[in-house]
């Protein structure tokens, strides 16, 4: 009898072993992370062209199965197409107006940085925004008026589609109002125009200035990332994405957010020619 007692309890202890292992080998292990897929609809700013691009191009490289498209509408347009559902990510180069921030959120996603620049034989090192608005606008013709050589003023700019040229003109008060001696069709142009002539003023973003040129101060402050960052150089504006703020953006929408507006994304807004936000 105990002899039997012994195998049942050995039949027992074995089936329980069997019974233990079975569920071991069942348990759920870690999924591997989701592919993304889908289409991302982005919707405004023309300025924003570079910077949108760059970000969904390197995107898109990693994440083979998504399409992020831009529509490029203006930034008003682009508010107003989140509003109305027509797109997911609104792209404004302005921050939302009250009214519009009720509804939806604005998120900084880099900020657009634009130097004043001069040739390096130019004495003047620092001009307020009044007195680079007046230069534009041709109210001042002579480098004298402000401190300069007695030399005229050469007006160089980009061209009409020119989202730097829209930013500069937006933040000087200086719309439909310049100028020009030269419109431009590149960065590099006006860089190497304002490097070739003595007089000549021009101005690009901060990313593309060489030492060829002059980077100016304005009102006191030197264009550096940092002066841009914390806002105390003026000629800038932000860069938005805009969002419903009752609705959450979700699947390949809500990853390319993600990664458009973190820190592994800075490099990418750096060499889209705009300054990456502070972290």
């Amino acid at each position: 009898m105990k002899k039997l007692m012994s195998i049942l309890a050995v039949v027992a202890l074995m089936a329980t072993m069997v019974t233990g292992c079975g569920t071991k080998d069942e348990a759920p292990t870690s999924n591997p992370t989701e592919k993304v897929s889908g289409t991302v609809a982005t919707d405004g700013s023309t300025s924003m062209e570079k910077v949108i691009g760059y970000l969904s191009e390197a995107y898109m490289e990693e994440n083979s199965d998504v399409k992020i498209t831009y529509n490029p509408t203006g930034s008003g347009s682009g508010i107003q197409a989140v509003q109305e559902g027509r797109c997911d990510i609104g792209l404004s180069s302005r921050n939302l107006k009250d009214e519009e921030a009720k509804e939806l959120k604005g998120t900084v996603v880099a900020i657009d940085g634009i130097a004043i620049i001069v040739n390096p034989q130019n004495p003047i090192a620092d001009l307020t925004i009044e007195q680079i608005s007046s230069l534009y606008k041709g109210e001042i013709t002579n480098w004298k008026e402000i401190g300069g050589y007695d030399a005229p003023v050469v007006l160089i700019g980009r061209e009409a589609a020119s989202g730097t040229r829209d930013g500069f003109e937006s933040i000087t008060d200086t719309e439909d109002a310049c100028k020009y001696s030269q419109e431009l069709t590149s960065t590099g142009d006006v860089v190497q125009t304002v490097a070739s002539n003595p007089n000549a003023i021009g101005y690009a973003s901060l990313a593309s200035v060489k030492d060829t040129v002059k980077a100016i101060d304005v009102e006191g402050v030197t264009p550096t990332t940092e002066t841009i960052q914390n806002g105390t150089y003026k000629v800038q504006r932000n860069f938005v994405f805009v969002t419903k703020k009752n609705k959450e953006l979700t699947g390949a929408a809500k990853s390319f957010f993600d990664f458009a507006t973190s820190a592994a994304a800075d490099e990418l807004v750096t060499e889209a020619g705009a300054v990456p936000v502070a972290r």
